[in-house]
C-alpha cells in the first residue's frame, strides 16, 4: 500500500488534512471558548510534524514522479487550504487509476 513515494505522500496528505481540520475545527475552539488548551497543544504538535513530513514527501514525489513546478506548487498550496489535502488526494488517486 505504501510501496511508492506517491502512495506515502497520499497517505500523509490525508493525515495532514485530518489534523488540520481537528486543529481548527475542534481544538482551537476548545482552547479559546472552553479555556482547554491541552488538546490544542497535542494536535498542534502532531499537525506540525505531519506538515513537515508532507513537505518532505512532496519534494520526494516531485522528483520521483517528475511533476511540473506548477503541480508541486499547487500541492503545497493544497496543504494550506481547508479540505485542500483531501481534494489533492482525490485528484492524485484519479490520476493513478487512469494509468
Amino acid at each position: 500500500m505504501f510501496d511508492t513515494p506517491l502512495a506515502r505522500f497520499r497517505a500523509v496528505a490525508l493525515a495532514e488534512g485530518v489534523s488540520y481540520l481537528l486543529l481548527f475545527g475542534v481544538t482551537m475552539p476548545l482552547k479559546y471558548m472552553a479555556d482547554t488548551p491541552a488538546p490544542n497543544k497535542v494536535v498542534g504538535m502532531v499537525h506540525g510534524l505531519l506538515s513537515v513530513l508532507y513537505v518532505l514527501l512532496l519534494l520526494h514525489v516531485w522528483r520521483a514522479e517528475r511533476w511540473s513546478p506548477g503541480k508541486a506548487a499547487l500541492a503545497l498550496v493544497a496543504s494550506l487550504v481547508p479540505f485542500g489535502a483531501f481534494a489533492l488526494e482525490w485528484q492524485l488517486r484519479r490520476e493513478q487509476e487512469q494509468r
